[in-house]
């Protein structure tokens, strides 16, 4: 194929997917692109053992690295694939910021071209420590203006990367359509005894900004209410403690389960909920929130731009313990069903593979036809430009108080 280029995949776990979102997008990017391009992903060789290890999946080739994509080896990790990828691929799609030192050698000495998503801000997470949030930003100032083009996956982190960066992002989001909806069998009642009842459910990451204690604190206080929620408990002190005090039998109502990366187990246990609670206040789009709207479940998020974005301002949101209890006291059966209706709609229409897909396929082929002279797509302030003598003379006085406005450059 007269298209076709050689894409290299860096900064992923790895293929089969077994980990998170970047896993994810990735193995429907294969699933979807491997007919019209050359891929190759890498891969860490501390989570797949030599035993297990494939050469190729779906038609994409795997390359290993004896470095864990995680933690402070994912530097290193992204780093090494980056400079593998140079002597062969035409185009580095490179998910996260971790390697971003590597991005100006790239574009300095080689013609290969540079796709980056950022992956939400990430240095804005709790869990990082001042070091860690430094280099983060640092990086992903980094990897914005060293790469042809940059993703957000979000409209809310467009907004903030042409602020920081006066760069155009491109917004690509995530699919949720491989989520789907499994019945209840006689063996999962045995297995699971509160599906007999309606429930409230959270599956995410068990981290402060995730804000799960917050809403096991709301729920602890709703005794009749059956909340389930699933997570990595045992990743760090926050979820172990989490887990000792609301895991230990005291609170009947909270079912506090373990990871479940069984996707048909997962489905059910979340398909079958009467309201999904997202209490994601960082980030972008989040992975379980696109899958909970492509299920076709009421959606109650975390007052946050990322999830308003995501839902189209369509669901229902919560900042306090307060008004979450207030929201799964009031709300009636017939507006959760409305909200769920609303929900599928927006991810039918935006949250699908093979829409994604197509997405990222346009700005592999947008990128390799650019020249070396072709400018990357950026925006500028243009009412700050202008003195307050110029925005009174001009009617435009109302806009003095506002920091910057931008225009997309033409």
């Amino acid at each position: 194929m007269s298209d076709s280029k050689k894409v290299a995949i860096i900064g992923t776990v790895g293929l089969p997917a077994c980990y998170g979102g970047f896993e994810t997008l990735t193995a429907f990017l294969v699933k979807h692109l491997h007919e019209q391009h050359e891929l190759t992903v890498y891969c860490s060789g501390k989570t797949y053992p030599k035993a297990e290890r494939r050469t190729h999946y779906e038609g994409a080739k795997l390359v290993y690295l004896p470095l864990s994509a995680n933690g402070l080896q994912s530097i290193f990790y992204d780093c090494l694939s980056i400079l593998h990828a140079m002597f062969f691929a035409d185009v580095l799609l490179v998910l996260g910021v971790p390697g971003a030192i590597m991005l100006p050698f790239v574009q300095w000495f080689t013609k290969k071209k540079i796709i980056v998503s950022i992956d939400g801000i990430e240095w804005r997470r709790a869990k990082w420590n001042r070091v860690a949030r430094w280099f983060l930003r640092w990086s992903e100032n980094i990897a914005v203006r060293y790469s042809h083009a940059d993703i957000s996956d979000n409209d809310a982190i467009q907004n903030y990367t042409a602020r920081a960066y006066s760069t155009r992002s491109r917004v690509i989001e995530y699919g949720g359509d491989h989520a789907h909806h499994q019945p209840i069998t006689e063996a999962a009642r045995t297995e699971y005894p509160f599906l007999a009842r309606p429930y409230a459910f959270k599956v995410c990451r068990i981290e402060p900004e995730n804000n799960v204690h917050l809403v096991l604190e709301a729920f602890a206080e709703l005794p009749s209410y059956p909340f389930v929620i699933i997570g990595n408990w045992k990743n760090s002190e926050y979820g172990r403690q989490l887990k000792a005090t609301y895991g230990t039998g005291a609170y009947p109502n909270l079912h506090l389960l373990d990871p479940i990366y069984e996707q048909t187990r997962l489905d059910l246990l979340r398909s079958n909920c009467a309201v999904y609670v997202h209490g994601h206040s960082a980030g972008g789009t989040n992975p379980s929130l696109v899958e909970a709207m492509s299920l076709g479940l009421p959606v109650l998020a975390f007052h946050a731009s990322f999830n308003k974005a995501t839902t189209e301002h369509k669901a229902i949101y919560f900042a306090t313990k307060e008004e979450l209890q207030q929201l799964i006291k009031a709300t009636s059966i017939g507006s959760w069903i409305t909200l769920g209706e609303q929900m599928k709609s927006v991810a039918d229409r935006r949250y699908n593979w093979a829409v994604i897909a197509r997405k990222y396929n346009f700005l592999i082929q947008k990128v390799s036809a650019a020249t070396p002279h072709t400018a990357k797509g950026s925006v500028r302030p243009q009412l700050s430009q202008l003195s307050s003598a110029d925005l009174v003379q001009n009617n435009l006085g109302q806009y003095a108080a506002l920091h910057m406005f931008y225009d997309e450059e033409v």
